[in-house]
C-alpha cells in the first residue's frame, strides 16, 4: 500500500514529494516555535510553488513520421547515375544548361568520356541533335530524331531527350536524360527486305518477258517456221527452268528461316556424304572439264546435322567452285577432323579468285560479284544465302578466303 502511495506521488509531483513533506514538517515546527501561523503558511506556499515549477518536465512531443521527400537521398544525381549504369542504352544526364552531370558506360563507348560539368556540345557536333536539346531545355517537352553516324561505319540512332520529373524539385533545377537507341540493325533488315523484293521481282521479270516475247513471235512471224520454233522453244525451256530454280531457292530459304532456331539432332557421317556429292556433280564437272579431288580420312567423321541439308550445302559449294573456278581445272575437297578441334570441310578452287571487297557480302541474297557471269552460268544469286542459313541452323559457320589469281577457299567449320 505504501509503495502504491509513493508511486502515485511520483506520478503527480515527480521526484519532489519528499521535499514537500519536509517543508510541511518545517512549517509545523515553526508554529510551535512561536512563528505566527500566517507567516509560516505564506512561506510554505511560496516554497512549494517554486519546487513544483522547478521540477516540472514537459512530456516530449510524439515523433512525426518522415515524409517521402525526407526519406529520399539528398543527392538525386548519384541515384540517377547509379540507375543509368544498369542500362545498356548510351544515356547522359544533363542539367538545365546542357552540362553533363553523369553518363553511363554505353555513352562512354559511343561518345568518349566527358568531364563532369562540361557542355554536351563538347562531344556532340550534330546541329540537329543540339537543336532538339535546346528546344527541350526551353519548353520542357520531350524530343527525338533519327541521327546517322557515317564514320567509322554507318550507324543509325534514335536520339531522345526528355525531362526527369522529380516531386518537390524546382523547375529551374530540372534534370534531363539524353539517350541514343541503336536502330542500325532494323534499318539494315528493312533495306535487305526492300532489296530482296526488288531483286526477286527483277529476276522473275526477265525470264517472263523473254517467254512472252517468244510466245508472241511463235504466234506471229514464226508461226510456220519449224527451225525458228525449235530454237525459240529451246530458249523458252531454259528460261522456265531458270524461273523454277529461282522459285525453288526462294521456297528453300523460306523453309530454312522458319526452322532456323531448331537445331538438327541426327548424326551424319561426312565421308560417304562428300563422296555422294562428288558423284552427283561428276557430269557437270566433265562438261566444264574440271576434276573434283576428295581428300578424306579413312575413318568415319560424324557431325550432328540433317543429311539432306548438308548435301545441299556441299553441292552448292562444289558446284560454284566448278563453275567459277573452272580455269584452274581442279577442285579439291578436304575433310579435317583433329582430335582436339572443330571438324572442317574446305572446298578449294584454283580459279581467278574474288576481289576482297566482295567477300563479306557473298552470302547476301541476290548478291553477285559479276551479274553477267552469274547469269551465263545459270546462277540464281541465292545459293550462298541458302548455305549460310543451313549452317546457322547447324550451329556451324562459313569462312571464305580468296586471293586474286590464285583461287578461293570456302571452309565449313562445325
Amino acid at each position: 500500500m505504501g509503495s502504491q502511495w509513493g508511486t502515485g506521488l511520483n506520478k503527480w509531483f515527480g521526484g519532489s514529494w519528499l521535499l514537500l513533506l519536509a517543508l510541511s514538517l518545517a512549517g509545523a515546527l515553526s508554529v510551535f516555535a512561536g512563528v505566527p501561523v500566517w507567516q509560516a503558511g505564506l512561506a510554505w506556499f511560496v516554497l512549494t510553488g517554486l519546487v513544483l515549477v522547478a521540477d516540472h518536465k514537459p512530456e516530449p512531443a510524439p515523433e512525426r513520421p518522415a515524409t517521402a521527400e525526407e526519406q529520399a537521398p539528398h543527392d538525386v544525381v548519384e541515384v540517377i547515375s547509379a540507375s543509368l549504369n544498369a542500362l545498356d542504352i548510351p544515356t547522359l544526364l544533363l542539367d538545365g544548361e546542357a552540362n553533363v552531370l553523369s553518363q553511363n558506360a554505353g555513352a562512354d563507348r559511343l561518345l568518349g568520356s566527358l568531364p563532369l560539368g562540361a557542355h554536351v556540345a563538347g562531344r556532340l557536333r550534330s546541329p540537329a541533335v543540339l537543336d532538339i536539346i535546346r528546344e527541350t531545355l526551353a519548353t520542357g517537352r520531350p524530343n527525338q530524331l533519327e541521327h546517322v553516324e557515317r564514320l567509322p561505319s554507318q550507324q543509325v540512332y534514335v536520339v531522345r531527350i526528355a525531362p526527369v520529373e522529380l516531386p518537390g524539385r524546382d523547375q529551374r533545377d530540372r534534370l534531363y536524360l539524353l539517350s541514343f537507341r541503336d536502330v542500325s540493325e532494323l534499318h539494315r533488315l528493312d533495306r535487305m527486305r526492300s532489296d530482296f523484293v526488288a531483286n526477286a521481282s527483277h529476276e522473275l521479270r526477265t525470264p517472263l518477258a523473254s517467254l512472252r516475247g517468244f510466245i508472241e513471235t511463235l504466234q506471229g512471224a514464226a508461226k510456220s517456221d519449224p527451225k525458228a520454233q525449235e530454237r525459240f522453244l529451246s530458249i523458252m525451256l531454259d528460261q522456265s527452268t531458270r524461273m523454277s530454280r529461282l522459285i525453288d531457292d526462294l521456297l528453300s530459304l523460306s523453309r530454312l528461316e522458319l526452322r532456323s532456331n531448331v537445331a538438327p539432332e541426327g548424326k551424319v557421317d561426312l565421308v560417304p556424304l562428300l563422296s555422294h556429292v562428288r558423284d552427283a556433280l561428276s557430269p557437270l564437272a566433265e562438261e566444264l572439264h574440271v576434276e573434283i579431288n576428295l581428300h578424306l580420312p579413312e575413318r568415319a567423321v560424324e557431325v550432328t546435322g540433317d543429311r539432306d541439308e548438308l548435301v545441299q550445302v556441299f553441292e552448292n559449294l562444289v558446284e560454284n567452285a566448278c563453275k567459277y573456278g573452272q580455269d584452274g581445272k581442279t577442285v579439291d575437297v578436304f575433310l579435317k577432323s583433329p582430335e582436339a578441334g572443330p571438324v572442317e570441310v574446305s572446298v578449294v578452287d584454283h580459279g581467278p579468285g574474288i576481289p576482297s571487297e566482295h567477300v563479306p557480302r557473298l552470302t547476301e541474297r541476290f548478291y553477285r560479284v559479276s551479274v553477267a557471269d552469274s547469269r551465263s552460268k545459270k546462277g540464281t544469286g541465292l545459293g550462298l544465302a541458302i548455305v549460310k542459313h543451313i549452317l546457322t541452323r547447324h550451329r556451324a559457320r562459313l569462312v571464305v578466303t580468296s586471293e586474286m589469281g590464285k583461287g578461293s577457299q570456302f571452309t565449313v567449320r562445325f
